[in-house]
């Protein structure tokens, strides 16, 4: 009898997902000329939009569809975010979405959807490493050194970040749980007036993406002490990892990731992950991927789901540890 049960379910089952995967081919055949809407939850010009609209072309071929990339910003990505979760579920709307997505439920009270269960992760197409910079007055080399200088003068070091629970705050929070030192954090409105200070000696030192500081490490203005990533950087190869500078389980960088509504069939999320493949391999990608110093992944569909979860565990870990709040 459950032998029975137990085959009407999964028959059930089968039939369902042809169901929703037939609809879906009919949708995508009546639609065959309407553009897919990528919708980036952050303001124009960051990294997040710069891949997104790096990949959209070759995207677009693959799928056979236009691809509009719209900058739908707010609340730390929240309003952009929400038009993804609440979208049809044709496959006409997805989203790029960055480490901020598993960031907010934690430094917001409310937000209107979950993380995790109101979307489909297509894949992760890269990480975002970020670097330690100090300025040229602190009288440090290395890793070592600073963290001698931290311990020898607690609480006398202010790190800045781009605001209150961003990226760049948790890599300073990280660092600063897995080595004990006393720090004093200063949140800016952006990475903008954070380097301006940190040059300046408002701050003495700063998590950034490889990006935004390599001119200021390259002029000799700022000093590289350590990538956050577990291997080296190939935009900074002669820069050491935290790791190997002494903080073995520092293991620390920012992602971007395709996401769609909950509900999409898999064989749709299969496709658009192989777009995504041919897409970073395509001329307009590759000089932005190199530019700002990206590491591929390309984690699909079947992997993406558990990264996020684990991005979204440690993130909130690190976000309760700070006491970071924006409501």
């Amino acid at each position: 009898m459950r032998a029975h049960s137990l085959r009407e379910a999964i028959s059930l089952s089968l039939a369902a997902a042809l169901l929703a995967t037939s609809l879906f081919a009919a949708a995508q055949s009546s639609n065959a000329d309407r553009p897919i809407r990528i919708v980036v939850p952050l303001a124009a010009g960051s990294t997040v939009d710069a891949v997104a609209r790096a990949v959209a072309p070759a995207f677009g071929r693959a799928t056979g569809h236009p691809v509009v990339v719209e900058n739908v910003v707010g609340a730390g990505g929240i309003q952009g975010t929400a038009q993804i979760v609440k979208a049809p579920k044709d496959g006409l709307t997805l989203g790029m979405v960055s480490s901020n997505h598993v960031i907010n439920p934690g430094i917001y009270k409310t937000i209107p959807y979950d993380s995790m269960k109101d979307i489909t992760p297509i894949a992760v197409l890269a990480t975002v490493p970020v670097v330690l910079v100090v300025n040229n007055a602190l009288p440090v080399k290395s890793v070592k050194e600073l963290l001698a200088y931290a311990k020898g003068n607690p609480g006398k070091l202010n790190y800045g970040s781009a605001g209150n629970g961003s990226v760049l705050h948790l890599a300073g929070e990280l660092m600063v749980s897995e080595t004990g030192i006393d720090m004093k954090h200063v949140p800016y409105r952006g990475t903008g007036p954070l380097i301006t200070d940190l040059m300046g000696g408002q701050v003495q030192l700063a998590f950034v993406s490889i990006s935004q500081v390599a001119p200021q490490i390259k002029a000799g203005t700022l000093r590289a002490l350590a990538v956050s990533t577990p291997a080296r950087s190939a935009a900074l190869p002669e820069v050491p990892t935290m790791m190997e500078s002494g903080v073995p389980r520092y293991s620390f960088d920012a992602w971007i990731a395709l996401i769609g509504p909950a509900g999409l069939p898999k064989p749709v999320a299969d496709s658009y992950a192989a777009a995504v493949q041919e897409a970073l391999v395509s001329p307009e990608a590759r000089n932005v991927i190199t530019g700002q110093g990206l590491t591929v992944l390309n984690t699909g569909p079947d992997l993406a789901p558990a990264f996020l979860q684990s991005e979204l565990v440690k993130h909130q870990k690190l976000v309760k540890q700070s006491g970071a709040t924006l409501d």
